[in-house]
């Protein structure tokens, strides 16, 4: 089953940020690394692999499909110019999970087409944590494409991703995403335990009521 709460690593101190956020209680963790070599990724990975196991938790490798079959993961996330998902498939095998990124209807179409298990629709807004930025989504966004979705029968499950603060996520959950992924509102809050344990019981009660997470 797919975590309704993914928390993405930051790009520095990441396995201290992943043991935080699973010591708070968090069970689905992407690994996103970049500008480093396959084999300094992977031991990242592996390092990350027995945190999670630790703790319970799902550990998804972000573009590094070999990556997360030799680490032992439980997936890979891959963006729209990484391999294709058919070809990771081929790859993993059936059980392992993989998660597409989309920024329109048309990608949300293809990525269920290709048999993404889940589908990260993003971005909500300006991250600094990603270069070559898709266009902007938005709430409106989100409302419209959901919609949209819903009417012709898409039900692979839409996880809302880019920019997303704590104060966004009832709106994001009323407008009909499955699940949020986010990263820097997490990693920076030094309240961050209660945070994720009140995000963790409101995405699990998948309620539209208001979030009081201060």
């Amino acid at each position: 089953m797919i975590n309704r709460l993914h928390y993405i690593s930051p790009l520095n101190s990441q396995l201290k940020a992943i043991e935080m956020v699973l010591l708070a209680g968090g069970k689905w963790i992407q690994l996103r690394v970049k500008n480093q070599t396959e084999d300094e990724v992977l031991a990242l990975a592996i390092e990350a692999v027995a945190l999670c196991k630790k703790h319970g938790a799902k550990l998804i490798i972000n573009d590094y499909p070999l990556v997360a079959l030799k680490a032992g993961a439980d997936g890979v996330h891959l963006g729209l110019d990484d391999m294709p998902i058919a070809e990771a498939r081929t790859i993993l095998g059936p059980e392992m999970i993989i998660g597409g990124t989309a920024n329109t209807l048309v990608h949300i179409q293809l990525r269920v087409d290709e048999g993404a298990d889940y589908i990260g629709l993003g971005p909500y807004r300006f991250t600094s944590t990603k270069k070559n930025l898709s266009p902007i989504i938005g709430l409106e966004g989100y409302v419209s494409l959901m919609k949209q979705a819903k009417d012709i029968g898409i039900k692979t499950p839409v996880i809302a991703i880019g920019g997303i603060e704590t104060t966004d996520i009832s709106a994001l959950i009323a407008a009909g995403v499955y699940g949020i992924a986010i990263s820097g509102a997490l990693t920076t809050n030094p309240e961050h335990t209660p945070v994720i344990q009140n995000l963790v019981h409101f995405l699990l009660r998948n309620s539209e009521q208001s979030l009081n997470l201060t």
